[in-house]
């Protein structure tokens, strides 16, 4: 195995410039959530230089794709998924321009090294991680239940694996009132604005009795049109997260509470509209495990235990499915918070390409041991069937 592994590694090594181009050609084109067709493109046509098939337009969406290369009958389907959506006037502050580099590098390096193996590899664009979720469309319809595995990269403070993750429901709070003139005639007004800011009081009395692994956080998006007009409408944006499904569907009814009660002490109306929801990870310790210790062998750099405090993705759609894991690694200081501008520089530096060159390996390795270990194909799939089972979300 030691063998298999350096020569996938020197592979991986003779691509670095193209993988460097790449992930620098993504981030001088950010493109928005179901926007990315430069960044597809140029993924997809690498991909296709090595024998890969692609499939585009997978869930009716234009810019999610499949591309997939079979060994022999294919009988083992290993799952590599990247994202390449940038974030709202920042750019790549989440470092996805890393991720379909270190994915298609450690593709093309295996798809070089199959014979004599059964193995279908299927590399999965997923588009709009930051706002829609591709994942969740792709996921109604199937696009990820054949997989036998799936395995994603993100970039990170440190170099670690998602232990968990946070539920989350993201809503959109629509309140109306009257428009007057809030000089000449207040009285005649009721605003809309006053709603959403009762709203947030309550949610500020609403985090003081519910559990510590909840949160509670949003915006004004639509606050009246000028001081001397009472608003007639007025909107806000609220995500509510959980580490676990159960305990969040008790908090969502709580803080539609907090939006109702806001409209009938303002003499508003409101609509509360869920645009997004998200699954807690499921999580398979053992692939982690096998992810981790390639980690190691390859030399990543900041190797730390999963983070004790974490956001929401939805790769935990994936989780969901099939056994899935996801390698971070670093490539900014610890503590390094993205959606930053200093993540956006930091993923177009030396420091990201190493993060690629790291990813790829570990990707790939991990793949190998997989691959090579019918013992270990059924462990993970034992642990992932037990976890479903009970829903074990740590």
């Amino acid at each position: 195995m030691n063998e298999q592994k350096n020569t996938l590694f020197k592979l991986i090594d003779t691509m670095k410039d193209e993988l460097f181009e790449l992930s620098t050609y993504i981030h001088s084109n950010p493109e928005l959530g179901n926007e990315e067709y430069k960044a597809v493109h140029s993924i997809t046509e690498a991909l296709r230089a090595n024998e890969f098939e692609i499939e585009t337009g997978l869930a009716g969406l234009e810019t999610a794709f499949k591309a997939t290369f079979k060994s022999g009958k294919g009988d083992f389907t290993i799952g590599l998924i990247c994202e390449y959506d940038a974030l709202v006037e920042l750019g790549h502050g989440c470092g996805h321009n890393l991720q379909p580099s270190s994915i298609i590098g450690a593709a093309i390096s295996l798809s070089k090294m199959l014979e004599g193996h059964s193995v279908t590899l299927e590399v999965i664009g997923t588009p709009a991680e930051e706002t829609t979720s591709g994942k969740i469309p792709m996921a109604q319809q199937g696009c990820f239940d054949h997989l036998d595995i799936a395995l994603m990269m993100h970039a990170g403070d440190r170099t670690t694996v998602d232990g968990r993750s946070l539920a989350v429901d993201n809503f959109v709070f629509d309140f109306k009132g009257v428009e007057s003139h809030a000089a000449v005639a207040p009285e005649k007004g009721i605003s809309a604005l006053d709603g959403v800011l009762m709203t947030f009081n309550g949610m500020e009395y609403l985090r003081e009795h519910v559990r510590s692994d909840v949160r509670i956080h949003g915006i004004i998006t639509d606050g009246g049109i000028a001081p001397n007009i009472v608003p007639g409408k007025a909107t806000a944006r609220f995500s509510v997260r959980a580490s676990d499904r159960e305990y969040l569907n008790e908090v969502v009814k709580r803080v539609h509470n907090v939006v109702h009660g806001a409209a009938l002490a303002t003499g508003t109306t409101v609509e509360i509209q869920k645009v997004k929801s998200l699954e807690s990870k499921l999580n398979v310790q053992k692939l982690n495990d096998v992810l981790l210790e390639n980690a190691k062998i390859v030399g990543a750099t900041n190797i730390t235990p999963p983070r004790e405090r974490t956001g929401s993705t939805d790769f935990s759609i994936v989780t969901h499915r099939v056994p899935g894991a996801c390698i971070r690694v670093s490539f900014v200081p610890l503590g390094t918070s993205n959606h930053t501008k200093d993540w956006v520089v930091a993923s177009n530096s030396e420091e990201g390409n190493k993060a690629i060159v790291t990813a790829a390996k570990v990707i790939g390795a991990t793949c190998l041991d997989i691959i090579s270990s019918k013992e270990l194909q059924e462990s993970i799939k034992d642990e992932f069937l037990a976890a479903k089972e009970n829903k074990i979300m740590i």
